[in-house]
């Protein structure tokens, strides 16, 4: 299992730091959430932070896109040191052209779907996709409950990548913590994002790793 610390959950005052003791916790990859107070009811950070904050640790930045028009802001997101561009299958932005856009920039490209979406809906884009986002809960706030309701879509995303032949990671977004990272793994996914868990723990490395082995205790 892969660990993203949410940086929703950071404290943003001094958000490079964050970012550092989030490196030395082991964390692999950083989950950056840019919210444009349009696609969904709540408003965060653009490119220009993540660009001043890159320099700051070597480990991937996992960008989510929760805005209306991604394909717009491709560009931006890449020249700010995106590593993997997630947006949602929900946008108002063409679905294909948006992640050609995202290749031709050298990125992975990802998509996210929201908890009323079926898996169904990415099926069409899947051999193109590094990733798929399930949200495990609505977009737009952190420290939501766990909608364990939306892991059968995980199933059915992995019976479809496997049919297709492909190498697809599964993340999950929402809600992660000691008593639903288990779920998660006996579900299939890859990648949790972790906000709260790991930023408000004591000991941010022993809550990733306490994430981890949970996972790995209920692996498939």
């Amino acid at each position: 299992m892969l660990i993203a610390p949410s940086l929703l959950s950071c404290d943003f005052s001094k958000m490079g730091q964050e970012i550092e003791r989030m490196e030395k916790a082991k964390a692999d990859f950083m989950h950056l959430d840019v919210m444009d107070g349009h696609f969904v009811p709540n408003i965060t950070f653009g490119a220009p932070v993540i660009k001043a904050v890159r320099s700051y640790t070597d480990v991937p930045f996992d960008v989510h896109l929760m805005i209306s028009e991604p394909l717009k802001y491709i560009d931006d997101f890449a020249d700010a040191g995106a590593d993997i561009i997630t947006f949602h299958v929900e946008c108002d932005s063409d679905i294909q052209q948006t992640i050609d856009k995202i290749k031709s920039r050298g990125v992975k490209p990802g998509l996210v779907i929201k908890p009323n979406t079926p898996a169904s809906a990415v099926f069409p884009y899947l051999k193109d996709l590094y990733m798929v986002l399930v949200m495990t809960v609505e977009p737009g706030f952190g420290g939501q409950s766990f909608m364990e309701d939306m892991l059968p879509k995980v199933s059915q995303l992995k019976k479809q990548a496997e049919k297709e032949n492909l190498k697809l990671l599964i993340e999950a977004d929402g809600g992660i913590s000691c008593d639903t990272i288990g779920k998660a793994s006996k579900a299939g996914v890859d990648v949790c994002v972790a906000g709260t868990a790991v930023f408000k723990a004591q000991d941010s490395a022993a809550a990733i790793e306490e994430l981890k082995k949970i996972a790995e205790n209920n692996k498939i």
